[in-house]
């Protein structure tokens, strides 16, 4: 009986592992993307920033979306915004703060103050990583952001004036401008996410702004030099050793990683074009990604959708009253646009996904 009650266990098992490994199906849903958020800008010390809903299932455009849900506006000058946990987090420089909506209805939830004693710390730029955001600032901090009680429970010192920063593994890496300091900055500052402590610095150029990782270990400097003697360079930095590997002087305003290339908007003395550069050498892959002719005046944002290669391009046109937001194909073709009118700069774009 005993070797019997031994074997019928073994089967008993035998049939619980097939069963585990074959029979159970996985019942969470994918991701649908739904729309997408547009930042608009507006005017410096105009209170007029907006957030344009586009709606992909009816092609309808729905400017100053966060308003007309509720009641009230955004406020002046938003650098950043990003979706994270299922909320939208809209950086507000001269404002001050940080607003904090639901991610699908931009139903208002909490605002954080980046305002102590009445000073404005400048908030610029905003990623998430773990249960945390971390927020840049021109006073030469980086806000650490608890995403369950909306509040900051650390800040972290780093460089001049940093303005963007980018996530490479475990490392949160600062670009720090010194734009408003006596002399430009020319380092990114390295901090351990998990220490949540600045661990060093890496020397990249004159004035480093955008700033994008890829995939493989790297990340890339916008150095915009000091708009005189100092031209502005492209630097591509190994986040394993920290080194710089490869630089070529050129004028970026924005940069971009998808599928191993770097989409590039001009810098202050670059065309209104988006170049397509190897990763490899920085050489030039194309001069122009926008393939059928369509036209912008002043590429002012630019963001991928890394699950379908779509560029969108916002274009601040005159900077003042009106802007559009062109999505492309990853052929280059136009698949369509939007205006942001009466609101001017879009800046950036972020996808809707539940």
């Amino acid at each position: 009986m005993r070797k019997i009650k031994s074997s019928l266990t073994v089967i008993v098992l035998v049939v619980i592992a097939s069963c585990t490994k074959k029979d159970i199906v996985n019942t969470t849903a994918p991701k649908v993307t739904t729309g997408l958020y547009s930042l608009n800008q507006g005017n410096f010390g105009a209170n007029n920033t907006t957030l344009t809903y586009y709606d992909f299932g009816t092609s309808v455009a729905t400017t100053d979306y966060y308003h007309n849900v509720n009641g009230f506006g955004l406020g002046d000058t938003g650098s950043d915004f990003i979706i994270y946990g299922g909320k939208v987090y809209v950086v507000m420089n001269v404002s001050g703060n940080v607003a904090v909506a639901d991610a699908l209805t931009a139903k208002y939830i909490d605002t954080i103050s980046f305002i102590s004693s009445g000073v404005n710390k400048g908030p610029e730029n905003i990623v998430g990583y773990g249960s945390n955001v971390f927020v840049s600032s021109t006073d030469g901090t980086v806000s650490v952001i608890d995403t369950t009680s909306l509040s900051i429970t650390k800040s972290i010192t780093v460089g001049s004036n940093p303005a963007q920063m980018a996530i490479s593994g475990t490392k949160l890496f600062v670009s720090n401008t010194g734009g408003f300091s006596a002399q430009f900055d020319s380092t990114v500052s390295v901090i351990d996410l998990g220490t949540l402590t600045q661990t060093g610095k890496i020397t990249v150029g004159t004035n480093p702004g955008s700033i994008a990782a890829d995939n493989s270990g790297n990340i890339y400097v916008a150095c915009t030099g000091d708009y005189a003697s100092v031209a502005p360079s492209l630097v591509k930095v190994n986040t394993a050793t920290n080194a710089v590997v490869l630089s070529a002087d050129t004028a970026v305003g924005i940069v971009r990683f998808y599928n191993n290339n770097l989409f590039i908007t001009g810098g202050y003395l670059g065309a209104a074009t988006v170049r397509v550069l190897s990763t490899t050498d920085f050489s030039l892959v194309k001069s122009n990604f926008i393939s059928d002719g369509t036209t912008v005046i002043n590429p002012y944002g630019l963001d991928i959708d890394n699950a379908t290669g779509d560029v969108y391009l916002g274009d601040a046109k005159d900077y003042t009253a009106s802007g559009t937001v062109f999505c492309f194909d990853k052929t280059g073709a136009k698949k369509f646009s939007f205006s942001t009118t009466p609101t001017a700069s879009p800046a950036k774009v972020v996808l809707i996904q539940h």
